[in-house]
């Protein structure tokens, strides 16, 4: 399908919801510091709202830690920490794919939240 492990697949659909999500942590990665929410939304050229989705879940994800009024890249172990250099590695190389597993993880949390309000016949 993608051409990515089961393991890093799962990884990918589980902590990023979007691309922005997935650019923001990869920003933070290379350029280590306390990030303001304003300047990611300067520095990627995003909307308020997109980043400050991207930030909470990357945080709930344990990718990201808060910092008083920012957030810094802070991986909550070493296992996440090295999918998240496998992540960057593989992007670099075949964005597509990488892509293609956030959308895919995207796209099946919406069906089945769909599939919950659909009207079955008894």
């Amino acid at each position: 399908m993608t051409g990515l492990s089961d393991e890093l697949f799962t990884f990918i659909g589980s902590s990023f919801r979007s691309v922005w999500a997935l650019e923001l942590l990869l920003l933070m990665k290379r350029e280590p510091r306390t990030w303001s929410r304003s300047e990611l939304i300067s520095t990627l050229r995003a909307s308020e709202l997109v980043v400050n989705k991207a930030v909470d879940e990357l945080i709930a994800a344990g990718l990201l830690s808060l910092e008083g009024e920012g957030v810094t890249y802070m991986p909550a172990g070493d296992d996440i920490a090295r999918y998240v250099k496998q992540v960057e590695k593989v992007y670099s190389a075949r964005p597509n794919a990488v892509r293609r597993a956030i959308v895919s993880a995207s796209a099946s949390g919406a069906t089945a939240f769909a599939d919950a309000f659909r009207l079955r016949k008894d």
